[in-house]
């Protein structure tokens, strides 16, 4: 189960919608402040989405949400069944108001992952989500800077982007260079590429949180 979980966090990228460049940042590791309310407001609002499309509806917009949920921050939304990677599809950079990114990725996950076939009904009963809200991206300033257990990597050079998640070098205990190695991977890149004075690298910290299924008595 863990090294399922781990390697759905190795593939997220893969999935991502990687928009343009990213807009001005907001200031440093700002922090998100999301309560219990917003995470359980928000995981709701996931499945709402995926439910809606089997119905052909619209999710009607939440009630009185709190200020952070209506700022622009980068997520991604995973999707799980069994313990295996289900569909995950998400923004690297804050683009749109957290819960419009969270309704449309959650969507994206479940019906528009290339790598599986779109999500059936029937699965809706097992299905767990998980909710992945990114800190603004921060360019370090030197290679020290990055704190491993507590930054994600976000490597770029030309067209070329890898990124992985804080707990992903944790999981495996990587040291700082085999983490600089492994995003260098992840973005198509050699893995000493980040030694590369023509390449970025940027950390950022990722709120994690999920459900274990549907509410009981929903469907």
């Amino acid at each position: 189960m863990k090294i399922l979980r781990l390697l759905a966090c190795l593939l997220i990228l893969t999935a991502g919608a990687l928009p343009g460049p990213a807009p001005p940042a907001r200031g440093g590791e700002e922090s998100m402040n999301l309560s219990a309310a917003d995470k359980e407001q928000l995981l709701k609002l996931a499945r709402a989405a995926i439910r809606a499309h089997f119905k052909g509806e619209t999710v009607p917009p939440p009630a009185n949400p709190s200020p952070v949920l209506c700022q622009p921050w980068g997520v991604f939304v995973s999707l799980h069944r069994r313990g295996a990677l289900r569909g995950c599809i998400g923004y690297l950079q804050a683009v749109k108001p957290l819960m419009a990114a969270v309704e449309e990725m959650a969507a994206a996950a479940a019906f528009h992952d290339p790598r599986f076939k779109p999500l059936g009904e029937e699965e809706l009963a097992d299905l767990e989500v998980e909710i992945s809200v990114l800190s603004p991206m921060e360019p370090i300033k030197k290679i020290e800077d990055i704190q491993v257990g507590k930054h994600g990597l976000f490597i770029e050079r030309g067209l070329n982007r890898g990124l992985l998640l804080p707990q992903v070098a944790t999981e495996w205990k990587w040291d700082r260079q085999t983490f600089l190695e492994q995003t260098c991977c992840k973005a198509g890149l050699a893995p000493d590429a980040w030694k590369d004075p023509e390449t970025r690298i940027s950390t950022f910290t990722a709120e994690i949180f999920a459900d274990h299924g549907p509410p009981r008595g929903a469907k």
